[in-house]
């Protein structure tokens, strides 16, 4: 009997083998050792001694404030950046503007698989050197500093379970997180920091309106900024191709409904050049070239070949549309009304979500019915990223020294 079932799975793999090349049968080898082995926990874990309950909360904070005008120690928790994260980009423009102002600050990584704090420090000076805060771990324990920011739902959770730190707390949101999760425990203990009491500071205002709405919170708004010393237009010339912000793994960025409307695009228009960025693993059944993942100026230089872009995103928007708008890239978002409070451009296509309504925009555009390159970079937000820092800064310290 075992003989026969080596047979028939030694006849599967050429099968696959002969279907899908090398690397569609390693997928799947790799596959069944993920499901033997319970790899899918990994996807889950959580350091369950530091998750909260918002019903059990009582958190102090110092007994006195120090003068206005004293210098602060904030300390900042987050995940262990990659090279490339907009998400920590965004960030530690703040932890700048915040440093520029005189004050000191410190970062600290939580990382429950428990990699090197050399390794995560040496990334964050790689790719972020115009910030100078020191890097610790959270598992070497929390000092007793003036401030403490949390920068995502896991964060959030760690702040709250230091009951014994007397400080204050408060809370950078750049998305609605519980929406990363299906239904279930992940969803409930990100909807849950909402309700920890931390001092909010938003990006954009679809999270204003988002957390007022639902949990009655009055959040600072750090309006969204765009790098226009990288992103900027430097080919007016009509253009050819279109680029899709390709991220496999994070459902909201919709890379199946972006990969069904760009295989319908091909057909339609197959001498347009299609590029993909972001995830240089991501694969799709039509020609393409995959960039991977492109440092900033390396990323404007591929906006200004292109002459229309996917910019999908379920949850807040990302950093993408006002890129590719400030390179002369008309962006095709799907429409969300949250979202359209944060960004009121005249040139971003909003359009359904499905695949044939996202290629009908490309191929509009593409066709010679769009603006011009010059039009749509003439049109970009105006709100520089120093905005957003002054926003975060004097939150956090009208939090710490008291109203002015």
């Amino acid at each position: 009997m075992s003989s026969m079932f080596s047979a028939s799975r030694r006849r599967e793999a050429i099968r696959v083998l002969r279907s899908t090349g090398p690397r569609g049968l390693a997928q799947r080898a790799v596959r069944a050792a993920y499901d033997r082995l319970g790899a899918s926990e990994l996807n889950a874990k959580l350091d369950l001694d530091l998750i909260t309950d918002s019903r059990r909360l009582n958190l102090p904070v110092p007994a006195q404030r120090p003068a206005r005008g004293t210098p602060l120690t904030v300390g900042w928790i987050c995940t262990p950046p990659a090279a490339g994260s907009g998400g920590h980009t965004t960030m530690f423009r703040m932890v700048e503007g915040m440093e520029a102002a005189g004050h000191k600050c410190v970062l600290y990584t939580h990382d429950v698989y428990g990699g090197e704090l050399a390794r995560h420090e040496q990334v964050i000076r790689d790719n972020w050197p115009g910030m100078k805060a020191e890097v610790r771990s959270v598992s070497d324990g929390l000092g007793p500093l003036d401030a403490y920011v949390a920068s995502g739902w896991e964060t959030a959770h760690v702040l709250a379970s230091q009951t014994g730190l007397a400080t204050r707390r408060l809370y950078f949101i750049q998305d609605f997180e519980p929406l990363f999760y299906p239904a279930g425990s992940h969803y409930v203990l990100a909807e849950d920091t909402y309700r920890f009491g931390f001092r909010s500071i938003v990006v954009g205002p679809m999270l204003a309106d988002l957390l007022r709405d639902k949990f009655g919170i009055e959040a600072a708004i750090a309006e969204f900024g765009c790098d226009t010393s990288v992103y900027r237009l430097t080919n007016p010339e009509p253009r050819n191709g279109v680029v899709f912000y390709a991220k496999r793994d994070y459902a909201r960025r919709g890379f199946i409904v972006g990969a069904l409307a760009l295989r319908e695009f091909h057909r339609r228009h197959p001498d347009q050049e299609i590029h993909l960025f972001g995830d240089s693993t991501a694969s799709v059944p039509f020609p393409h070239t995959n960039h991977g993942t492109l440092r900033p100026a390396q990323l404007s230089e591929l906006y200004n070949r292109c002459a229309a872009g996917i910019a999908m995103s379920f949850t807040n928007l990302s950093l993408v549309p006002d890129e590719m708008l400030a390179c002369g890239v008309v962006p095709v978002v799907g429409e969300n009304d949250y979202a359209k409070a944060s960004m009121d451009n005249p040139y971003v296509r909003w359009v359904p979500p499905t695949g044939s309504a996202i290629a009908d925009a490309l191929s509009d555009i593409v066709s010679g019915s769009g603006p011009a390159p010059a039009q749509v970079a003439a049109n970009i937000r105006q709100t520089p990223w120093e905005v957003a820092k002054r926003v975060t800064r004097e939150t956090i310290e009208d939090e710490v020294y008291g109203p002015a």
